[in-house]
């Protein structure tokens, strides 16, 4: 299906402005942290849904448990219901005569369903239900994804964030190092996991609800119309928001494809978000690999009076080919930033309780207290142009979000607190007496049980320095997979702050070398 046949009601592909796909109010907005209340809020959601559940992710299990156990519904419902995520969906269709599940993952995740053993049982049950439809999602170009993370319920109440509804990923704002309820569906315990999500209600749920049924139709689905305007909420009713009545940006990254033109809107506000902090930057990501990304960053601490910037990330990437890529492009970069980082204001964690570390999964971004963002996008060249992916923001710079600070402010000192151990009342005056939030980390040492320890770069190969900087597993472009990339095309570009720190670095480093195989008895 090319571009000219493509319409879907309510969508409009071109961007709002430069980075931003569309502005849309919100009534309420919460931030959900951390999986063990985003499943549980959800699974109430979909209680007080009438229409359509939309579920799009990058991966799906139906296997998981939403809660630990079978929960009673006291308002409306007379029965217990399932847990397991796989019959909920069947058990809640079976009670909601008009209610519809129509459920996207990424196509090649197929493969996994042959070791997930009842998962394809699900599956076979949910065929004989007109009601629920599971597609695989492959369009897309060849070594890219679908990596977004959208659910949207009547058409009204939409999340964006960071959390698929699969394996591995339920944990408690505790992070314990061993808790026995994070346990798989494989009944195999998994470590500490870290995630951040944003529920919306309102106009910027029907405007994620608008791009999930694009996506829906762009990877083969029949047209979704708009569910019926109906004054019924599907907002969880003990949910306190965050916020109410404010502005919501949504952006977007699509690699170019059947017709369909590139989007970059996340790379395009990521860099000018960086480039407006006055003050400090506060990041959890999954990953720190993007050459854009890093010299955007590079570019602010030259400045006389840089902003503090704050990373927090995994101790290694998740998985083994992640953690071989990803990890080594990490280490080059920051081994080069060190070298631009002249006052010293660009600071990396890894997050621990106990001997544990803690996965940091989120894709979280908040500037100064004004910009609170969320969303799928990891910081690697992957979600800058090649996979499909949204994040969501609000920025209380803009007129309709003025009273959004103090909210923001808040939720930074929770993530705080949460992960150095402390009590959220305790993270601004600690802050205020160390001058930053480094002093402040640095101030608590790395002896508590929850705390953030400074990452410190390893030694590479030569041959993972010329796989890194050739930037052979985190292409920019769809094409560059395929292709041996010259060198100085990939991570380190000639003439940027980073490329002549790194030439500086790998200058000394062969002096080293040659000073080392000169020693007095050496064998060459």
């Amino acid at each position: 299906m090319g571009k000219e046949e493509h319409a879907v009601e309510g969508f409009d592909d071109a961007s709002a402005e430069p980075g931003v796909w569309r502005y849309a109010m919100a009534d309420r907005v919460r931030v959900i942290v951390d999986a063990e209340d985003y499943f549980a809020l959800m699974q109430e959601a979909m209680l007080k849904a009438h229409h359509r559940v939309l579920l799009i992710g990058w991966d799906f299990d139906t296997r998981i448990h939403l809660t630990k156990g079978r929960r009673w519904w006291q308002k409306g419902w007379r029965k217990l219901f399932p847990s397991r995520l796989g019959s909920f969906i069947v058990w809640l269709t079976r009670h909601r005569k008009d209610l519809e599940f129509r459920i996207l993952k990424w196509g090649f995740g197929f493969f996994n369903f042959l070791s997930r053993g009842s998962m394809v049982f699900d599956l076979i049950r949910w065929a004989f239900h007109r009601r629920i439809d599971f597609k695989l999602d492959s369009v897309h170009p060849l070594g890219c994804c679908h990596h977004q993370k959208i659910v949207v319920v009547d058409d009204r109440l939409a999340v964006c964030g960071g959390i698929d509804m699969t394996g591995a990923r339920w944990d408690t704002r505790e992070h314990r190092a061993f808790d026995p309820r994070r346990s798989g569906p494989d009944g195999n315990l998994h470590g500490p996991w870290h995630d951040v999500t944003m529920m919306v209600e309102g106009d910027a749920g029907r405007a994620l609800d608008a791009l999930g049924r694009d996506r829906w139709v762009r990877a083969g689905g029949k047209p979704l119309t708009p569910v019926p305007s109906s004054p019924r909420s599907a907002w969880p009713d003990e949910l306190e928001p965050h916020f109410e009545q404010v502005e919501i940006g949504i952006a977007r990254t699509r690699a170019a494809y059947n017709g369909w033109p590139e989007v970059n809107e996340i790379e395009q506000l990521f860099v000018a978000q960086i480039a407006r902090a006055k003050r400090f930057i506060y990041i959890e990501n999954q990953y720190f690999a993007s050459r854009v990304i890093a010299e955007a960053i590079s570019e602010r601490l030259q400045e006389e009076d840089p902003p503090e910037i704050v990373l927090i990330h995994p101790a290694t990437a998740h998985g083994w080919i992640e953690s071989s890529t990803m990890d080594p492009i990490r280490t080059r970069l920051v081994q080069a930033m060190a070298e631009v980082d002249r006052h010293g204001r660009f600071h990396i964690y890894t997050a621990h309780c106990g001997d544990a570390p803690i996965y940091i999964h989120a894709k979280l971004l908040i500037v100064d207290d004004e910009v609170l963002r969320i969303g799928s996008a990891n910081f690697n060249n992957r979600s800058m142009g090649l996979d499909s992916e949204c994040d969501v923001f609000i920025d209380a710079a803009r007129p309709a979000n003025r009273h959004c600070e103090e909210g923001i402010r808040a939720l930074r000192h929770s993530l705080l607190a949460e992960h150095c151990g402390l009590a959220v009342s305790e993270v601004g005056p600690l802050i205020e007496q160390a001058g930053s939030m480094a002093g402040m980390i640095a101030a608590l040492g790395t002896e508590r049980e929850h705390r953030l320890e400074p990452y410190h770069p390893g030694e590479l190969s030569d041959f993972e320095r010329e796989l890194v900087d050739r930037e052979m597993f985190d292409p920019e472009e769809p094409a560059e997979l395929f292709e041996i990339i010259p060198r100085r095309r990939g991570l380190f570009r000639p003439g940027s702050l980073l490329g002549r720190a790194i030439d500086k670095l790998d200058k000394i480093e062969r002096r080293r070398k040659i000073r080392k195989n000169e020693q007095p008895g050496r064998t060459r």
